[in-house]
């Protein structure tokens, strides 16, 4: 066996110099390898910790996986979801020191935050001072919502707030210093309406600063101030209810049953020169002596208070009420000298107050309207008549309005009043006063409304030239007929009655009075009517009484006499 042939000394330093040369070849590769496998290591543990959804704290240098990064800082990961648990953003926090950073492809309108079941939600800047908060703060802090917003940007919270409808307080927990401030200031303004907004401003700059030096605390307060009310939402009206059990029943007061009630608001009405002032001064008469209404019991005298822009008081009122037997003692009249009244003016109550009166009449109705105010507008009317009946309620005195018609004729008269429809509507109580042209003496007052009890029947009083004012009684006219100027039906009744019993007597027959009244009901002719006519034909008709019934006849014509 030939031995091998030894290698020069050459020869073996080329040998170990090419196998250097592999060794540095492979360690180079390796090398590169290794910067490969660290890159892609270090994006898969990025993507593995989002992915885990954890808060990730890497403590051990030698942890296996750990990237240098990681070794170096020490970092804490807080992952951020989105409603269905998907993990949407990751923020990095070094715990040896102030390294931070956003992981990448993160989406900051999903950020590290808690969601609880209840109704309040407390806003912070980091993930760091949200823990430091819980860590403080304890009991029960699973029921609420926590949220990091990652600086001070909103994004996050416009997110949270438009997925958790049921928030309804916000609590800014931003750090204490000015942009703190500042982004509290903005975050305010940009959130809903329907939230409230406070802030806790916590003791030091930050919450973790607070939770690190909380042995420094001894009395337990780790907020500097608690500012209530940044935001509140609008108040909703609360609408003041009335249970008609609670309610007391009133039994209506009268002046005069069931035309004019105490406590409220009457309009009498009619054309210029028919009779309202004449009503209305008879009425003020009636009350400050203790006279009698139609179908009333005598009035307990009281004071009256009469204004009138139409008439002077020395040469056309006091005359006609010295005519009337006033007592003029009783009869009031507020001084518009200095400033003119108006239904609105405080001093029509004071006065009804001051001097215990318990009848008020304004005449007419637009001379007390005032400058501002339009008649004929429903918006301006109806204020200034509610504020008329809410004094005539709380001084239980009548207040009665005199007003002009309009020149619709022919009209409803519901719509004839001068001016807004709701004259009519907001008083009680409307009398209408209107004279029959068939009997240019007879004034007729029809009950056109009635609020507060059946309507009264037409009464008819007299303005005879002779003998005065003298009240005559029921008639029958309705308020159309009324004003139709022709005396409506009535006058056709009275002449159909006087037919009637032209009719019953004829060839000199008697009747009963009672029963021509039978047969004109029959007809649908009133007693009252009867009795108009029966007037009307005081020339022809005689009238005798035979046992205890008057008797009706015509009386003969008598023969002309004798020329002399």
């Amino acid at each position: 066996m030939t031995n091998p042939k030894e290698k020069t000394r050459e020869e073996l330093q080329a040998e170990i110099e090419d196998g250097k040369k592999k060794i540095r070849q492979f360690e180079n590769r390796e090398k590169v390898l290794r910067q490969k496998i660290s890159k892609e290591e270090r994006r898969t543990r990025s993507h593995r910790l989002i992915v885990r959804g954890a808060v990730f704290e890497s403590i051990v240098p030698e942890a296996k996986n750990m990237t240098d990064e990681e070794a170096a800082h020490h970092n804490a990961v807080f992952v951020g979801r989105d409603e269905d648990g998907v993990p949407r953003y990751a923020h990095q926090r070094g715990t040896a020191g102030n390294f931070r950073l956003d992981v990448k492809g993160s989406d900051k309108a999903f950020n590290f935050c808690y969601r609880g079941e209840g109704e309040r939600l407390f806003v912070f800047e980091a993930p760091i001072d949200l823990l430091s908060f819980l860590c403080l703060f304890k009991k029960d802090w699973q029921k609420q919502s926590y949220l990091a917003l990652g600086g001070v940007g909103d994004k996050a919270l416009m997110c949270f707030l438009s997925d958790r409808p049921n928030i309804k307080t916000v609590y800014l927990c931003l750090d204490s210093d000015q942009a703190g401030n500042d982004a509290c200031s903005r975050l305010v303004e940009l959130m809903p309406e329907d939230l409230t907004v406070h802030r806790l401003i916590p003791l030091f700059k930050d919450w973790n600063e607070v939770q690190t030096r909380r042995n420094e605390i001894t009395d337990g307060k780790y907020l500097r101030e608690a500012v209530y009310g940044l935001k509140e939402p609008p108040q909703e009206e609360t609408v003041e209810i009335i249970r008609m059990s609670e309610v007391d029943t009133q039994t209506v007061e009268w002046l005069w049953k069931p035309y004019i009630p105490f406590g409220k608001v009457t309009i009498v009405q009619g054309n210029p020169g028919e009779g309202k002032t004449t009503f209305a001064l008879r009425l003020a008469v009636a009350c400050s002596t203790g006279g009698t209404l139609p179908g009333m019991k005598p009035i307990q005298p009281f004071q009256v208070i009469y204004q009138t822009a139409e008439d002077g008081l020395g040469d056309t009122v006091k005359p006609r009420l010295i005519e009337a037997a006033a007592d003029l003692d009783r009869v009031l009249v507020i001084d518009e000298a200095k400033r003119e009244l108006t239904l609105s003016d405080e001093r029509i109550e004071k006065a009804i107050i001051q001097n215990g009166a318990r009848l008020i009449i304004l005449d007419p109705i637009q001379a007390y309207m005032g400058d501002k105010a339009d008649m004929n507008k429903a918006n301006e009317v109806r204020p200034i008549f509610r504020r008329l009946a809410e004094v005539a309620e709380r001084t239980g005195c009548a207040v009665i309005l005199i007003g002009h018609l309009n020149k619709a004729a022919g009209g409803q008269s519901a719509y004839r009043g001068l001016g807004s429809i709701d004259f009519r509507a907001a008083a009680r109580s409307v009398l209408l006063i209107g004279r029959v042209k068939r009997e240019p003496n007879v004034r007729v007052i029809i009950h056109d409304k009635s609020s507060l009890a059946p309507e009264g029947k037409p009464v008819a009083f007299c303005l005879d030239p002779e003998t005065g004012f003298e009240w005559i009684g029921e008639y029958d006219i309705t308020a159309d007929e009324l004003l139709s100027g022709a005396g409506g039906n009535t006058a056709t009744k009275t002449e159909q009655a006087e037919r009637l019993i032209l009719d019953l007597l004829a060839d000199g027959k008697e009747l009963a009075s009672e029963d021509i009244v039978k047969a004109a009901a029959e007809a649908g002719i009133s007693e009252r009517t009867v009795q108009n006519a029966k007037r009307n034909m005081g020339g022809i008709l005689g009238a005798r009484r035979v046992g205890g019934q008057w008797y009706n006849f015509i009386k003969k014509k008598q023969p002309p006499e004798p020329a002399s």
